[in-house]
């Protein structure tokens, strides 16, 4: 502060967004019935040649001039504590998003106390090692760091989970369609990915909706992880903000790149790092630009998507299960027994090839969907509830994790297979001829070991049996 003209400066790369700080830090003070300094105020975000975003720096900067100007005492340990909030015109603090990344920092570098909006309490009490506060409004701010009215402390580690998790689809409602569940199984066993194609009506969407009710919940790291995630794009319900199910995105064929990747002139998540820990359906896969669908390959090997501006390099996470469908022609009735297909060859030709074949070498589980008769739609079916396999899907993974120091078989590298993936004499014999007989790719050959493994892994079973490499192998044979 100087004794020049009235005036209020904010330096530092600030965006628009911090820019108008200025107008909404004065009138909340005013507002709140404090004194603004009649002085040259100049607020200072270091470092200048970081660009700063949104408007998290409000409350500090409200904090910061009061105590300046001496409009207000602050004692020695709220003068170390940290202030995040945006503040309304009124004096309100209003909620921001990514509290929950924005506190695991904090905590990470030795902070002790922080003042938080009310609405984003129960987000940073998740992390522990912190005194958390909220307040509703500067002026109930400022009398706590008064000692006039004391605001109560949030215990740490203790936010409500979401509330009881219910499936719109339980595997037990689709009639027929044997070998579609049991690929949904293993897909979601061993967090394989997983391509369903069919007719139009055949049920394909149906089973894909089915497949998050077989994912057993996320593990406590798991959980923080996809929290954090929806913290950070502003999803994250507040009354319960600890996300225990694995996620499911469902983004439509029209989505944009970015919107799907991830990006932005701030970078922000998209829909692949929103389906962290869960699954990402794309239904009628050929209708996205082949443009869009070419982004998803690194994603799919590396398990994050990295994005690169010219002010810095983003990582974000992507570890997610691939589940999409489409049509076997652009009519949809090629595989069809009662319906003619009416595309020529050349259409047919031309809507498979919007897939490529490096993003079809990156998808593990190929399964056809028929065109259920009336006789099976009407029939008695007697299939286990969605439950009933996620318990088995747990326990699987419960033995996957126990014999490969808590990997799944999905995460396994090349040297990783071939020490946890080894074959008998005769299943070696079977995966020589399916490898010359198919053309499969160095990919694709890792990818049907850790496929057997898992179908191994779902029977109980120590050892990959020529049985289960053959059950692999026909979930290849459909894409070629």
């Amino acid at each position: 502060m100087s004794s020049a003209l009235n005036n209020f400066i904010i330096v530092g790369l600030p965006d628009q967004s911090v820019a108008e700080a200025r107008e909404r830090v004065r009138q909340a003070v005013r507002n709140s019935a404090l004194d603004w300094p009649r002085r040259k105020v100049i607020v200072n975000l270091a470092p200048a040649d970081l660009k700063k975003f949104g408007s998290y720096y409000d409350l500090a900067m409200a904090v910061a001039i009061l105590w300046c100007s001496r409009a207000i005492r602050i004692n020695p340990e709220d003068a170390q504590a940290y202030y995040l909030g945006e503040l309304s015109l009124t004096g309100d603090i209003k909620p921001i998003n990514g509290v929950l990344s924005i506190a695991k920092t904090l905590a990470e570098i030795g902070a002790k106390k922080i003042y938080l909006p009310i609405a984003n309490v129960a987000e940073a009490s998740l992390i522990n090692g912190l005194e958390i506060r909220g307040a509703n409004n500067l002026a109930e701010l400022v009398a706590h760091l008064q000692g006039k009215e004391i605001l109560p402390v949030a215990n740490g580690g203790t936010a409500a989970a979401q509330e009881t998790v219910s499936y719109p689809v339980d595997l037990s409602d689709i009639r027929g369609q044997a070998q579609a569940k049991r690929a949904l199984v293993i897909a979601a066993a061993g967090n394989h990915n997983l391509l369903l194609t069919g007719p139009p009506g055949s049920g394909k969407t149906m089973l894909a909706k089915s497949m998050i009710s077989l994912l057993p919940p996320l593990t406590r790291e798991e959980s923080l992880a996809v929290t954090n995630i929806y913290s950070v794009a502003g999803l994250l319900p507040r009354k319960h903000p600890l996300l225990v199910a694995a996620p499911w995105r469902h983004p439509h064929h029209t989505a944009s790149a970015i919107s799907l990747i991830g990006g932005g002139s701030h970078p922000a998540p998209g829909e692949i790092t929103l389906a962290h820990k869960g699954v990402l359906f794309l239904d009628e896969l050929p209708e996205f630009p082949r443009t869009v669908l070419e982004n998803l390959r690194q994603p799919l090997e590396d398990k994050v998507v990295t994005i690169a501006r010219v002010f810095g390099t983003y990582e974000f996470p992507a570890d997610f299960i691939l589940l999409a469908a489409m049509n076997p022609c652009p009519c949809g009735y090629l595989s069809d027994p009662d319906r003619r297909c009416v595309c020529s060859p050349g259409s047919i030709i031309k809507y498979r090839n919007k897939i490529s074949g490096p993003l079809l070498d990156r998808i593990d589980l190929f399964v056809e969907v028929p065109r259920l008769q009336f006789a099976e739609l009407v029939q008695k079916d007697d299939a286990e509830k969605s439950s009933h396999w996620r318990e088995i899907v747990s326990q699987t993974r419960q033995r996957q994790r126990a014999r490969q120091q808590g990997l799944l078989n999905y995460q396994l590298t090349s040297q990783q297979t071939r020490q946890y993936c080894q074959l008998g004499k005769e299943a070696q014999l079977l995966l020589e001829q399916a490898i010359n007989q198919l053309n499969l790719s160095p990919r694709s050959y890792f990818r049907l070991l850790k496929i057997a493994r898992t179908i191994a892994d779902l029977a109980c079973s120590e050892e990959i049996l020529t049985e289960h490499l053959a059950e692999s192998l026909q979930y290849r044979l459909k894409n070629n």
